[in-house]
């Protein structure tokens, strides 16, 4: 503690810094004023170009790409290329758009080539503005990769800017979900390729899947250009991509467990201590999205269990027999009280979709783990689905750090700035706006009730449509979106709702939001990557203008000119009226979120206004701010119906939100800690996988892996350097004879040769491994055995490497624990998963040298051989968002079935039944042992 007299002096050494930190930056200015400090000076140099590449014709335009690669080629840098590439760009783009390139486009464009966020606010032209990037670094031929939110988007883009580099002698491509194998080829092959960050994270997997290398679809992963980077990055990366095939069938459990918690009550609040317990049975804590039982709660629910027959009378529930119950209890009591119909999911087609909380858009494919999807299925009575085994899994942090060079752009990075530097070394550049920022932010009004912030709100829709003014309401679910659209309806007020079950109509409703006196209602999902145009967006109409074949220029141009002449009176008439009006009805737990609603409003100079509205039951507010809040409106003594306007109030609400954002971000940070683990040991498998793939005789690898095994198992019984006395010879014997066929008399040897070394009884046993594996490749031929060895390496690996994912979700699950031993979990789980990875390699190649040696040779006429297939991807499913389902309405989370097992050479093994021994020796039936993946 400092004196009292030391206070003042304290105090004024803190005011001075701060001065001398203000000072600095007025001098020198902040870090992002010099970084376009210095990008300006390039932009000077690429509009120098301008004139001398105008009085270029079309193909001596397009020369300039084959010139620049001649010269990449030859020793230039891309950064020696950069001011002519982008110069060509902007003038190629005038002659296919008829659009030139703004200065702030070119900043954008330098960020996103030095691997860094450009942030630019919505409507600045991200999307042409990547252009000028994707085709320098394109020059390279290495392939680009621009990374988008839906598929639309992806294909809209390809189509839209493919022109401009078809132009510029560049190919494109682009990958969607359901795409035939050969065409994701071809797409990955193309200069530029357009996809999701699902599609391109799921075809890494598949590709590590595969049994056949010309299968594999993406190159070397160079550079990456991710639209909407915050979204992607920041909000999808919380769960991982994981394939997954179906695993035992527990669903008559989840129904029966059903009935119990609607028998069960719920407290009104978390018990407190020294106080006494509320009535009820469990209670919810929804920050942490968990159910707690009380004691009187877990008696209940014991005799509840009892009377349905799943718990025998007079046990416990903690009973080890019985462990399995309490999880599907716990998440059966989670299902019924913090998720719901129209919130976080919705029920269609008999299956229940869930609707992402960021976008609002519905995420066909994707399920919630550890029982919880079962559960809510159960709930609302459709089929419920099996369980899941997870067959390959990454999260997108580790595969967007894979590239070599990562950029990314959108309208929000600011706020996660941190995450972004911390996570993927990625520094944000805030880009200026072409034409000065105009839109009004006003203050957060709050209510102590929802139906008083549901009237205020429609008293604004009111006025803001009487006056022509456009309004676009956000709504945090489609439940709020939909009370909200009955209240409009009473009101004798038209207009559109947007939420994830009217996602089919979404461009059309987005291109007309801009309309005077316009109402739309949209979740967050309201159109990222398509600008709201005020007085409506005339492009459609345009687009369908310069389709019609039959017009001549002449018409085409008169067309185009009175599509514009009715737009312009429109437009005029919403900017005297205000711009677009932007309401939100709550606040959304990440400020980014907030920030993209407001960014509707606003563009290239645009006038508009914002304002949210909010209430004490707000789940943010309630959660987090509410008691603070409702404490000021108390001592204000506000009537009802009056709102508090303060910024003081804001500020609550803006801690609120940061501490989410932190809350969210050690989520993702804990899940990257423990993926990184697994990552190392994923990468180290892939690599060996993949050269297992690309080889066409592995012969050499086998020869290792038989005398490593040999050695082993050998050493095992007669350890190096040990007496005879303690040479274990007949089990060694009895071992080797019953799992490898190796039929070796070495207690007969030994008796004849006192002087014999356990060095030459291992010589011996080599020998007779490799005469036994010999005899198997002459009687089937070398070119019939490399395949199936092939084949059964790759399926080994793959066996185990599913077991092993198994293994580390079960280690995970319980590692915290280690916590109350006084053990650092992560440091233990480390520690854990490492020696699991040793033991999978150990039983990988165990596996595949028992099999090898202990197969059965037959001949063609023996037996019906099976036709060799090519994939092992059979009745999986791809889990994350799936934006093409929620465009199309398909449901593209079940995976196309692919072909089953893998290649078997003709001659080589018998087709076995499911039900008949393995032929691996093992004892077990087929379809428990080398059969139960097919």
């Amino acid at each position: 503690m400092y004196p009292a007299h030391a206070r003042p002096v304290l105090r004024l050494a803190r005011i001075n810094d701060t001065i001398m930190v203000s000072l600095l930056k007025k001098l020198i200015g902040s870090r992002n004023d010099r970084i376009l400090k210095q990008y300006r000076r390039l932009v000077v140099r690429i509009n120098a170009q301008e004139p001398a590449l105008a009085a270029l014709s079309d193909d001596e335009l397009k020369a300039k790409t084959d010139e620049f690669r001649q010269r990449y080629q030859a020793g230039a840098s891309l950064d020696d290329l950069l001011v002519e590439a982008f110069a060509v760009v902007r003038e190629a783009s005038k002659r296919v758009f008829g659009m030139r390139h703004f200065d702030v486009q070119m900043l954008g464009a330098i960020a996103l080539h030095n691997g860094k966020i450009a942030e630019m606010r919505t409507g600045e032209g991200k999307t042409l503005m990547a252009t000028l990037s994707v085709y320098l670094n394109a020059l390279s031929g290495k392939g680009v990769h621009v990374v988008t939110v839906n598929d639309y988007l992806a294909r809209r883009d390809a189509e839209w800017m493919g022109r401009l580099y078809n132009f510029l002698n560049l190919t494109v491509g682009v990958v969607v979900p359901q795409q035939p194998n050969e065409e994701k080829v071809a797409a990955y092959a193309a200069d530029i390729t357009y996809g999701t960050n699902n599609e391109y994270g799921f075809d890494y997997l598949r590709d590590n899947m595969e049994y056949r290398a010309e299968d594999r679809r993406q190159r070397p992963l160079s550079y990456a250009i991710v639209d909407e980077v915050d979204s992607i990055l920041i909000d999808e990366a919380r769960t991982p991509l994981i394939i997954s095939g179906q695993a035992e069938d527990n669903t008559e459990l989840y129904v029966r467990m059903n009935a119990v918690p609607p028998l069960m009550a719920r407290m009104a609040s978390e018990p407190k201590p020294h106080e006494p317990e509320p009535e009820g049975d469990f209670w919810v804590d929804e920050k942490a999205q968990q159910v707690h039982l009380s004691e009187a709660g877990m008696v209940k629910a014991e005799q509840i269990l009892a009377r349905l027959g799943l718990l025998p009378e007079g046990e416990s529930l903690y009973d080890p027999r019985h462990i399995s119950l309490i999880h599907h209890l716990m998440v059966a009591l989670r299902a019924h009280n913090l998720f719901f119909r129209d919130q976080q999911y919705v029920v269609q087609n008999d299956e229940v979709v869930i609707v992402d909380e960021f976008t609002g858009r519905l995420m066909a494919g994707r399920r919630w783990s550890d029982g919880l999807h079962q559960a809510v299925e159960a709930k609302e009575g459709v089929r419920i689905q099996n369980e899941n085994q997870t067959l390959a899994s990454i999260t997108f942090q580790n595969y967007f750090r894979m590239y070599d060079k990562l950029a990314g752009m959108t309208g929000t990075a600011d706020t996660e700035a941190y995450e972004f530097q911390e996570i993927y070394g990625l520094e944000t550049v805030i880009i200026p706006t072409n034409r000065p920022m105009q839109r009004e932010d006003q203050n957060d009004q709050v209510f102590k009730t929802d139906d008083e912030k549901y009237n205020a709100i429609l008293a604004d829709i009111k006025d803001c449509h009487e006056r022509g003014q456009p309004v676009l309401v956000g709504t945090t679910s489609i439940e709020n979106s939909e009370r909200l659209s009955v209240q409009l309806q009473k009101a004798g007020l038209p207009h559109e709702v947007l939420n994830a079950k009217q996602h089919a109509r979404e461009a059309e409703i987005v291109a007309e939001a801009g309309k005077p006196g316009h109402i739309t209602i949209a979740t967050n999902m309201a159109g990222r990557g398509t600008d709201i145009v005020l007085g409506g967006s005339v492009e459609k109409q345009i687009d369908l203008i310069r389709a019609d074949e039959s017009l001549s220029d002449d018409e085409r141009s008169g067309a185009i000119e009175r599509v514009r002449a009715e737009w312009a009176p429109a437009n005029a008439a919403v900017k005297a009226a205000g711009g677009l009006r932007i309401i939100g009805t709550e606040r959304h737990e990440s400020r980014r979120i907030d920030n993209q609603l407001r960014g509707r409003a606003g563009r290239q100079g645009d006038p508009g206004s914002s304002r949210f509205y909010l209430s004490l039951e707000d789940s943010l507010m309630r959660i987090f701010a509410g008691d603070r809040v409702r404490a000021i409106m108390e001592r204000l003594r506000l009537p009802e119906g009056e709102p508090i306007e303060a910024r003081m109030v804001s500020r609550s609400i803006e801690s609120a939100q940061r501490k989410v954002e932190a809350r969210n971000f050690d989520i993702r940070k804990q899940l990257l800690e423990y993926d990184d683990v697994a990552n190392d040991q994923r990468k180290v498998l892939y690599a060996q996988r993949n050269d297992v793939l690309e080889s066409t005789d592995v012969s050499d690898s086998i020869q290792n892996l038989t005398a490593a095994a040999v050695t082993e198992l050998f050493r095992a019984h007669i350890p190096e350097g040990s007496m005879e006395e303690q040479w274990d010879v007949a089990t060694l014997e009895a071992t080797l004879d019953s799992d490898w066929h190796i039929q070796v008399p070495l207690a007969q040897q030994i008796e004849q040769e006192p002087n014999i070394t356990d060095d030459q009884l291992l010589e011996r046993v080599l020998a007779e491994a490799g005469r036994i594996y010999g005899e198997k490749v002459e009687l089937v031929g070398r070119d019939n055995w490399a395949p199936f060895e092939r084949s059964v390496l790759l399926q080994a690996i793959d066996t185990n490497w599913r077991s092993h994912l198994s293994a580390l979700d079960h280690l995970r699950q319980g590692i915290h624990l280690r916590g109350y031993a006084q053990k650092d979990p992560k440091q233990e789980y480390k520690r854990e998963a490492f020696q699991l990875f040793s033991d999978m390699l150990d039983r990988v190649r165990d596996e595949v040298v028992k099999v090898l040696l202990t197969v059965r040779i037959q001949s063609a006429e023996q037996v019906e051989v099976t036709e060799p297939e090519t994939s092992q991807l059979e009745n999986v499913k791809y889990h994350h968002s799936d934006y093409d389902a929620a465009l199309s309405g398909e449901d593209p989370g079940i995976a196309e079935a692919a072909t089953g097992r893998h290649a078997v050479p003709d001659g080589a093994v018998p087709k076995v039944g499911r039900n008949d021994p393995c032929p691996c020796g093992s004892g077990k039936k087929y379809k428990h042992c080398h059969g139960r993946l097919n």
